[in-house]
């Protein structure tokens, strides 16, 4: 038996280190938001956290990606950028504050910089915008 597993693995390791990469990338993302503290928020949470908590959402997509919908009072501050802008946020430390992109990846290293700079109650919207539109949620341009 073993040696039957053994020819498998040699015959079939560049599937195999495929297989391990792949799930390496599938799980490497949560794993890292969580880390780092990170917490995400699906469409219907951030909705309550804008209305009921006055979060403060930032929208880190590049401006071609913002001018084709955006969510409402969102603030456009590209990722790139934030660093530049992160002065001008810290009149935003105590509040809720979710970072949105397209997909949620990077909303999600947007977070982890503020978490870094000092913000407590950061959050990344979980699948982006497009899971903001798929909810019916309304967007503005």
């Amino acid at each position: 038996m073993e040696a039957k597993i053994l020819t498998f693995v040699q015959a079939q390791w560049p599937l195999l280190l495929a297989a391990v990469a792949l799930v390496i990338m599938i799980f490497k993302g949560p794993l890292t938001r969580k880390a780092a503290g990170i917490s995400e928020v699906d469409p219907k949470t951030a909705v309550q956290l804008i209305n009921h908590e006055e979060a403060v959402v930032i929208d880190v997509r590049e401006q071609n990606e913002w001018a084709k919908g955006h969510l409402p009072g969102a603030r456009h501050i590209p990722l790139g950028d934030l660093s530049k802008y992160m002065k001008d946020l810290e009149k935003h430390r105590g509040h809720h504050v979710i970072c949105q992109c397209a997909s949620g990846m990077r909303s999600a290293r947007a977070a982890a910089s503020l978490k870094k700079a000092g913000f407590d109650k950061i959050y990344s919207l979980k699948g982006g915008i497009s899971a903001w539109r798929s909810a019916g949620l309304p967007v503005e341009k």
